[in-house]
């Protein structure tokens, strides 16, 4: 075995130095240096007593919520491109765990993921898109370790409270349907399963769902608790041995997988990579996806870390894992204080420097002829690398011993294994702005997916539905299915909304076909301008258009309707199909003006003119409108005009020309 790695090593050394020769004018990028006495810290990688923890693999979350939301609407070849990115071995950040949400119907952050149990007699495993990521992730790596986690819960496991934990048996019955829904209706084996995301736990909930679990003959999935802060979790672990028993994993996760929901959502662009344009197919590899490759490509779940790890003299960390069987992971790291803060928690500041790091290799290693490297470099783009190999490093004449240059923002991986791979597709097409026309009359007889494309629920759920009692232009719709508050895990609208389109809309023309099924306390609205979404959706802002089964109609500013443009009496119905159509215009109006750009932008605000109209479907197809103008005064750009030259005042305003200060403006639009 030693004599075939010895001359496979040597192999690549002459094709290695080959190569470096035919390349001498290519960039250089710091050196690997080989040598026995080098200024700077020794560190010793040794497995002569043994070795360290487990290591249980890399990956990240889907959810928390419907952060993977617009990637199933991605046309092909651009979808399958990001999924290898994703999760193909040896190609992208090649993952070993993907961890789902577990669709509750509640609001999770940047929206809702829908329940498998929208009631309790209801049963449904073919909703959202989660079941369809984890049988991609599956396709391209069959051991991927599969992970499922509640963050929100459908109401009626509350029984009138915003609390799971009320019958703590029906909350894992619900839980462990899920799990065996996986495997029944997808051949999905869920190896983990959480508790609640960053919210309380209840140790007899804990025990109660372990037996679940191994009364359905699940014994071999596993439970994380709490995935929330470690501290209270171990110290009740450690005075109840039976909770120390049930729970298999004290364990947090990187969040989110990819981010693909709206940028102007909660968080944009907070994924491993991003891709939220399906109409356009536009998609980038983020660095995360590079910087998860130095370890997740050289090493694998069960793979065990050395004892003789830890952090680097001048600012970094090492850490070496092997498995077992000669193999050896070396993983180095400088990053800054700037690229090493996440959301949370606080990062208290530290520093790096300039250093050399020497390392020897001692016990099995000690005679490892060769190790391959991977390198990259964060910061200005012209400096940048991103997992480049460089030269292999040659050891037989060092007794194991090398030296790193090592500057600030820096990894490296130095490994025996030879599989690594940086993959690559063609560009994807260049980014768009949503389609300024759009129409969707979900005409689909057997939807793949339960949800509308590019729709993303806010609060409550839309699914597709087919109403085989209506023959007519109705038959194929998108209906709201919730009418019973979920246990929330954040602050849930009272109004349910999806939204769809640019937010950079603001003269913007919205139709739609809707139809009050509740008489009396029932109604709908459209909108536009919305201006938050997600955990934010309750203090959303805009232009809100309702209609009321009751006989009323409302124009307001914001979704919770205190801000009122426009109220009124209206001929409107529950049972009824009616036609909304909202028109939002900008106009403006100043008069001489001989002010500073300042003044300007303080006095002058925007107004918009507003136009609503209601459009009834008789049975001859005929319509009456009901139509109401109002001036209000929404958030939005100001346009202004001269002549055939514009300006916008918005955040960066253009410098205002000095030949404008004496002016005569007019309404505009």
């Amino acid at each position: 075995m030693a004599e075939r790695l010895l001359q496979a090593s040597r192999q690549r050394r002459v094709k290695a130095m080959t190569a470096a020769a035919g390349s001498a004018g290519r960039t250089a990028v710091p050196l690997l240096l080989c040598a026995l006495l080098v200024p700077g810290g020794a560190y010793v990688l040794d497995d002569s007593d043994g070795l360290g923890r487990e290591f249980d693999g890399i990956g990240a979350v889907s959810g928390g919520g419907a952060t993977s939301r617009l990637l199933v609407n991605y046309p092909e070849p651009y979808r399958s491109q990001i999924l290898d990115y994703l999760f193909k071995p040896n190609f992208g950040a090649s993952l070993h765990i993907l961890k789902v949400e577990i669709g509750g119907d509640g609001q999770t952050t940047d929206g809702t993921e829908p329940s498998h149990m929208h009631y309790a007699l209801d049963e449904n495993y073919f909703r959202g898109y989660e079941w369809w990521l984890m049988k991609e992730a599956k396709k391209r790596n069959p051991n991927i370790i599969l992970m499922g986690l509640p963050w929100s819960f459908p109401g009626w496991l509350g029984k009138g409270f915003n609390w799971p934990y009320v019958n703590l048996q029906l909350t894992a019955y619900y839980v462990m349907t899920w799990i065996v829904g996986a495997k029944h209706y997808h051949d999905l084996d869920i190896d983990y399963i959480g508790i609640w995301n960053e919210r309380s736990f209840d140790i007899n909930y804990i025990k109660v769902l372990r037996r679940m679990l191994n009364y359905q003959g699940l014994d071999r999935v596993k439970i994380i608790a709490s995935d929330n802060l470690w501290e209270p979790i171990s110290a009740s672990m450690l005075l109840d041995s039976e909770l120390l028993e049930v729970i298999d994993v004290i364990g947090t996760i990187a969040w989110n997988l990819v981010a693909s929901y709206y940028e102007q959502l909660p968080y944009g662009r907070c994924g491993l990579m991003t891709a939220q344009e399906p109409w356009s197919g536009h998609y980038v590899v983020e660095s995360p996806i590079w910087v998860s490759a130095h370890t997740t490509q050289f090493t694998q779940p069960g793979w065990y870390y050395l004892k003789t790890v830890g952090h680097l003299e001048k600012g970094g960390s090492y850490v070496a894992l092997t498995d077992g069987l000669g193999n050896l992971t070396i993983i180095v790291e400088t990053m800054s204080h700037k690229h090493s803060k996440c959301i949370r928690p606080f990062l208290p500041y530290f520093n790096v420097s300039h250093q050399f790091a020497t390392f020897v290799l001692k016990g099995s290693f000690s005679e490892i002829p060769e190790l391959q490297v991977w390198y990259t470099k964060l910061g200005k783009p012209s400096t940048r690398f991103l997992f480049k190999q460089l030269d292999s490093l040659w050891l037989l004449d060092s007794s194991g011993t090398f030296t790193l240059e090592l500057q600030e923002d820096e990894l490296f991986t130095l490994t025996t294994l030879t599989t690594g791979g940086k993959g690559s597709y063609p560009l994807p097409p260049k980014s768009q702005p949503f389609p300024r026309i759009y129409k969707d009359d979900f005409d689909f007889d057997y939807p793949f997916f339960s949800e509308a494309p590019n729709f993303a629920d806010q609060t409550g759920v839309f699914e597709y539905f087919s109403n085989i009692e209506d023959p007519g232009e109705h038959r194929f719709t998108l209906r709201q299915v919730l009418n019973q508050r979920p246990i929330t895990w954040a602050a849930d609208a009272y109004n349910t909304i999806s939204i769809i389109g640019d937010y950079k809309w603001s003269n913007l023309t919205v139709t739609c076909d809707v139809y009050i099924e509740t008489p009396e306390k029932g109604g709908v609205f459209i909108a536009g301008r919305v201006n938050k979404g997600g955990i934010l959706i309750r203090g959303a802002r805009g232009v809100f258009f309702w209609i009321f089964a009751n006989g009323t109609y409302r124009v307001t500013g914001d979704l919770a309707g205190w801000i009122i443009y426009a109220l009124g009496h209206v001929d409107v119905t529950a049972k009824t199909w009616y036609t909304l159509t909202l028109i939002i215009k900008l106009l403006l109006r100043l008069w001489n003006c001989v002010l500073p750009w300042s003044e300007v932008r303080r006095m002058f605000a925007p107004l918009t003119r507003l136009a609503v109209h209601i459009k009834k479907r008789t049975s001859e197809n005929h319509f009456y409108t009901s139509s109401r103008g109002a001036f209000v005064f929404p958030p939005g750009p100001v346009l202004l005009w001269h002549a055939e030259r514009q300006v916008c005042l918005d955040e960066h305003p253009c410098e205002f020309p000095e030949e404008w200060l004496g002016c005569h403006w007019n309404a505009l639009l």
